[in-house]
């Protein structure tokens, strides 16, 4: 019968539940288009570097479902019971193994009435064993150095000569097999025209590809230096240097080589050619069962967690832990950001990231000459302090704090009471930008007269020269064009605000709120809707992706789901607040004037009306 597989819903999407050995094990069986996530990088993410290593045979940096799979299958066929898969040990019971050669490895290191070898004593097996390996190897190293540390020189001499002198020798010995072949083992009259045409050099391909030396029965290779050597001069410097790195130290000095010879200088370097293959990449043979004792107590713990945060995102969207990808949590702005991504190159990321629709702050993070980036988003409060250059603390998931900085923002709305204040702080800033702009402008216009005048202070015994008419006239033009555009300005926004009064004054005293509650509404709707259009499209693949995973779902994020993201600076529960601020600035009673105005000025157009 086919595994009864369980879901839950977040996200918008159904998500596997991997609670026992069994549904990790059925995995297989499971429509890869419902696993949430295809692959995931071995770095950048909280996760062990190390057993992720090991699942990723191919040693591409990235674990896919294929090798999830196979890791699961490894495990379950070496143990007498698969379920310990899913109790999460730190490490593997000596009765839980089924392979005898792992338990052997286990038996060896557990004292004596040890029951269980943990991550940690495999892991420090296995790199004991690499270590041990390696010395023995190097020891074996001093025997077969027949030129002490020269040998390495020689070796690779030889190793640059070996292809063209094999064909030179035999080429000889089939000139001493048929006299016929003697002429025809040399270059042909036609490759040596060929050669004529060309712009040549030493190192032209078609001049290697020649033999090395002259062919004939018993021939030997010439050793000499010079044009009259008789080597091909696109062999010259090798034949150089095997002379003197490996023929004398081994031969003593000549100036030839024989097959004879030739073969003798391999000889006495074979012992030095076998050590250097024999050099461990990491275990001896004989230790195989230490490798595979850490590799199963690694998977013994850390499977489960795993298929957690990538068939299912279910640390993520339950809030049972912090997932894989998030790797710690940013305080800015009076805010905690819980969603943080480690970023190699921020703009690369954000070309990819914006498409998530989140507000995304992007930091730059320094901690003792360490340097981290990370990119965090922003699901609650707003973005009007959100810039370049600001200053926060993000704590990584040891516990460790590192210095924040803004380095780039890429702005979406952040939740619908931004978007409903927006177009009146539009319009705030705006106004203060113009007010700015006319005071500054006012007080440069009022520096110049100043200096004006005392320029004609200076000149007045003279007497100013005298303005002409026309400018005259065209000044008071000017100024006159200018009143009159502020006239009709001001006369504009009167008609608008008289209109608006008039509106209200017509209203009953109950509706007046509701009716500039809804001119309010009116004003923000637009902006609302959009927002919230963007706030329920909010995706975590695009940020994902953009570091390397492949996410497989519409990772959703709601906005309900996103509040709880980030967290808003509150005070803790039972606190005293007390609300008298001996620094606060002395209001007036405008508003108190204001109100009182505007309640007569109603009544009054009530009673005329």
């Amino acid at each position: 019968m086919p595994h009864a597989f369980k879901f839950f819903r977040a996200g918008g999407f159904d998500q596997v539940r991997i609670d026992t050995a069994a549904d990790l094990m059925a995995l297989r069986e499971l429509d890869q288009k419902l696993w949430v996530a295809l692959s995931c990088p071995v770095k950048g993410i909280e996760f062990d570097t190390r057993s992720l290593a090991l699942i990723d045979t191919d040693n591409d940096g990235h674990v896919r479902a294929p090798e999830l799979l196979a890791a699961i299958d490894w495990s379950a066929a070496r143990l007498n019971d698969p379920a310990l898969l899913a109790q999460q040990l730190d490490g593997v019971p000596l009765a839980a193994i089924k392979d005898e050669a792992i338990l052997a490895a286990a038996s060896g290191l557990l004292p004596e009435g040890g029951a269980m070898v943990t991550v940690a004593t495999a892991s420090a097996a296995e790199a004991e064993y690499s270590a041990r390996a390696l010395a023995a190897w190097e020891a074996a190293g001093s025997a077969v150095k027949p030129l002490g540390e020269a040998t390495e020189a020689a070796c690779a001499a030889v190793a640059a000569l070996k292809e063209k002198l094999d064909d030179f020798f035999v080429r000889c010995r089939l000139a001493s097999f048929d006299v016929r072949a003697g002429e025809a083992m040399n270059a042909s009259d036609d490759a040596l025209k060929s050669l004529g045409a060309a712009a040549l050099s030493a190192a032209h391909a078609d001049i290697a590809a020649l033999p090395l030396a002259r062919v004939g029965a018993g021939a030997t290779v010439p050793l000499g230096a010079g044009s009259d050597s008789g080597i091909n001069p696109a062999w010259g410097q090798r034949i150089a240097t095997f002379r003197e790195a490996a023929v004398v130290p081994l031969l003593g000095a000549r100036e030839a080589v024989s097959e004879s010879d030739w073969l003798a200088v391999q000889d006495q370097l074979a012992p030095y050619v076998a050590w250097q293959a024999a050099k461990p990449a990491g275990l001896p043979p004989e230790a195989e069962a230490v490798r595979d004792l850490e590799r199963l107590a690694r998977y013994v713990r850390d499977l489960m967690p795993l298929a957690n945060n990538f068939v299912a995102f279910r640390d993520f969207y339950t809030h049972q832990g912090k997932a894989t990808f998030q790797i710690g949590t940013l305080y800015l702005d009076g805010r905690s950001a819980e969603l943080c991504v480690a970023v190699n190159d921020a703009v690369k990321h954000a070309a990819l990231a914006g498409l998530s629709r989140i507000c995304l702050v992007y930091c730059d993070c320094v901690r003792n000459g360490e340097k981290l980036s990370i990119a965090a988003a922003f699901t609650a409060g707003d973005s009007d302090q959100l810039m370049a250059g600001r200053n926060g603390v993000f704590y990584d998931r040891q516990g460790r704090d590192w210095n924040a900085t803004i380095t780039k923002l890429v702005e979406h709305p952040i939740s619908l009471r931004q978007a409903f204040w927006s177009p009146y702080k539009r319009l705030m800033r705006m106004v203060g930008e113009q007010l700015q702009k006319l005071a500054a402008s006012k007080a440069a216009a009022i520096e110049g007269k100043l200096g004006e005048a005392a320029v004609g202070v200076g000149k007045k015994v003279e007497g100013p020269p005298a303005k002409p008419a026309a400018q005259q006239a065209f000044d008071v033009g000017k100024f006159a064009g200018i009143f009159a555009a502020i006239g009709l300005a001001v006369g504009a926004i009167g008609t608008v605000l008289a209109g608006v009064m008039t509106g209200l004054l017509a209203l009953k005293w109950w509706q007046m709120p509701l009716a500039v509650g809804g001119l309010m509404l009116l004003i923000s709707a637009p902006a609302m809707v959009l927002a919230w259009f963007k706030l329920r499209s909010r995706n975590l693949g695009p940020i994902l992706d953009a570091n390397g995973w492949a996410v497989n779902a519409r990772a959703r994020i709601n906005i309900p789901f996103g509040t709880s993201l980030t967290q808003l600076a509150q005070l803790p529960e039972g606190a005293e607040r007390a609300l008298t601020d001996p620094y606060a600035e002395k209001e007036r009673p405008w508003k108190t004037y204001l109100a009182i105005a505007l309640i007569v000025f109603v009544a009054a157009a009530w009673w005329t009306r």
